[in-house]
């Protein structure tokens, strides 16, 4: 067990988990209890060193009811999503030692992101993981299969229970056991770079469980893309991976992100989550790509206006010249590049800046870029007093 004796009768474990961002789409339920997906899907882990949940979890004899803090302020503990997470994860620690000591105490759970909440970077699938994993620890019962409990707290956490690439398998059976998070590679096989491109850190205008159950209800184009077009994606992305095969694992991401905010438009009333900035970087970055002969800026867009570029490590360089290019950041004293490469050149080669003259230049349209790549899964952290609240 890697919960730890703070103090007499309080026992305090903290852990990160990451975001991730799928390549392949979820996007509708076919049970809204149980969050079970109409469609499988396929995503990367980030790396947790740009992007996290950081949860402290502490179980003590003083703690008259349970509660969670996020972002510094308190939340309502009786969220049915969170219940269901907090319940199953007892459950099974009951049924592992019904005698086991914390299961007498209640809980403190004290959570943050080191990113923006809400604003389409996969903040709940990071949040929820995070929650799950820490409290498998705390309880003892990390050796049981947690994806599906983090499944119960928001969809597409469970594919951030696990590191490197994940399939998050939608299942067949009514009771979901079988919809679960697998890992189809780990972080060291194909380690890709991604560019995050901030265009807004606003909380977005439909919330994704809003948006998938007005989808599932109004739009025609979704039962065909989760009947004849995801399964063949999900062989196709698996067997890019495996093979580390650029070209197919972009495209595909490219098509994936494409269709699924043409199934958003097909919705009544119609969902629009990108703005004209995303839809500049799309025309830039197809013209990009055009113009190279190749794919080398994979876009994807979740549910929100900010764009995820998967790419090889030797064509990062350019691509943030031309981000910077054509995005140039309006605020002096903004750091516009954050994450692992701490500095650009402002200057893109004149032949290429001359074939893409056409595309707009939009100051300020992106606010800044953050550098990661592909990463591990939930880690236990071994100081747990930065995050204690009173």
């Amino acid at each position: 067990m890697s919960a730890k004796r703070s103090k007499a009768g309080e026992t305090a474990v903290t852990c990160t988990a990451p975001v991730n961002i799928a390549v392949i789409k979820y996007w509708g339920k076919r049970d809204e209890k149980l969050i079970l997906p109409i469609n499988s899907s396929l995503s990367g882990t980030l790396d947790q060193a740009e992007l996290h949940a950081k949860t402290t979890i502490t179980a003590s004899d003083e703690q008259a009811h349970d509660q969670i803090f996020l972002n510094g302020k308190e939340e309502d503990i009786s969220n049915p999503r969170l219940q269901n997470c907090l319940q199953e994860i007892r459950a099974r620690a009951a049924a592992k030692d019904s005698s086991h000591p914390l299961l007498k105490q209640h809980v403190k759970i004290v959570s943050e992101n080191n990113f923006p909440t809400a604003a389409g970077l996969a903040s709940s699938a990071a949040g929820y993981a995070c929650l799950v994993y820490c409290l498998a620890k705390l309880y003892g019962v990390e050796d049981t299969e947690l994806s599906s409990i983090a499944r119960l707290g928001s969809g597409s956490a469970c594919r951030s229970i696990y590191g490197g690439y994940v399939s998050w398998e939608m299942g067949e059976k009514s009771d979901g056991s079988d919809s679960i998070a697998l890992q189809v590679a780990d972080h060291t096989h194909w380690p890709l770079d991604v560019l995050i491109l901030v265009v807004s850190a606003a909380k977005k205008t439909v919330s994704s469980t809003a948006g998938m159950q007005t989808t599932v209800k109004t739009s025609d184009l979704i039962d065909h893309r989760a009947k004849h077009v995801v399964p063949a994606r999900m062989a196709q992305m698996k067997k890019a991976i495996a093979d580390k095969d650029f070209q197919t694992f972009a495209k595909l991401t490219i098509q994936d992100s494409n269709q699924f905010h043409a199934v958003c438009l097909d919705t009544y009333p119609p969902i629009t989550y990108l703005n004209d900035v995303s839809k500049a970087i799309i025309h830039l970055l197809s013209k990009y790509n055009d113009l190279s002969g190749c794919i080398k800026a994979a876009y994807t867009f979740d549910a929100g206006p900010n764009a995820v570029i998967y790419a090889q490590k030797e064509d990062v360089p350019e691509i943030l010249n031309l981000v910077a290019q054509f995005f140039p950041p309006v605020a002096e004293e903004t750091q516009f590049l954050r994450g692992r490469t701490q500095a650009v050149p402002a200057v893109l080669s004149p032949a290429l800046a001359d074939k893409l003259s056409a595309c707009p230049v939009m100051p300020g349209g992106v606010s800044y870029v953050l550098h990661t790549g592909i990463g591990p899964g939930p880690q236990v952290v071994e100081c747990v007093c930065s995050l204690s609240l009173s």
